[in-house]
């Protein structure tokens, strides 16, 4: 795909979610794009390979909680693969603070080239367990808003994300469709972690059946210093 169909996928979605893209912007998310492309044949980064899947699947649906984090200046993205939602995050908004968290090198290494082939400012890319991350005093209780696309069921996700944000801020869980059971048997996880439920907005990718929901969570006390609990507990024994 050229440059020109690209922008026109791009802006055409784009939209149809109430976003607008600068040249500059086509160019870096075609890049990205094409990025994506090249290393996934190396390394194993994502199944969705059609330039218009891409461009639909991970740079729209990254960019659906856009409108979430307009007063945020810095943001961690737990579990970012590769680099969604964060690259997507950080090529519109060029003027927050984000943080890229993974547990695999190789998908880093990647991030890393992304980062520098973008020429994007005010990165950071961390290799860790999640697990790990949120007892380290640098980074807890540090962001305005945590977030992570579908990496884990939403009690264990919230053990990953809450210790993140500090009083006041925001986690933004990007789920699919089907989440009414687990938001019930998450209640608890929410009150014993600090937040409350705030919003939960469901909706469909743009020229698309595709169910997606997003669910906001306010960090309104300290999260207690044992979460989150050591690797692979929070899978293994959810709290319910």
């Amino acid at each position: 795909m050229k440059l020109e169909e690209f922008s026109k996928y791009l802006s055409d979605y784009g939209e149809k979610i109430g976003l607008k893209f600068s040249k500059k912007q086509e160019e870096q998310f075609f890049k990205y794009m094409n990025l994506l492309i090249e290393w996934n044949e190396k390394i194993n980064l994502t199944a969705i390979v059609e330039p218009k899947e891409i461009i639909l699947k991970h740079f729209i649906d990254s960019l659906t909680i856009n409108k979430y984090i307009e007063k945020a200046s810095s943001i961690v993205d737990v579990g970012t693969g590769a680099g969604f939602p964060g690259i997507p995050l950080l090529i519109y908004r060029d003027d927050i603070k984000v943080t890229l968290v993974d547990s695999l090198n190789k998908r880093l290494i990647f991030l890393q080239e992304v980062i520098n082939q973008l020429d994007l400012k005010s990165v950071k890319v961390i290799h860790s367990r999640v697990e790990d991350f949120g007892k380290n005093k640098n980074y807890r209780e540090k962001f305005d808003i945590a977030t992570a696309r579908a990496v884990a069921n939403l009690a264990v996700l919230s053990e990953y994300l809450v210790p993140l944000v500090k009083i006041g801020g925001k986690c933004i869980c990007m789920k699919g469709s089907i989440i009414e059971d687990e938001i019930k048997q998450s209640e608890n996880a929410f009150k014993i972690l600090g937040t409350k439920k705030k919003l939960i907005e469901k909706f469909e990718l743009p020229n698309s059946d595709m169910e997606r929901n997003i669910i906001i969570l306010d960090k309104i006390k300290n999260t207690p210093s044992k979460y989150p609990r050591k690797a692979g507990i929070p899978t293994k024994e959810p709290i319910i």
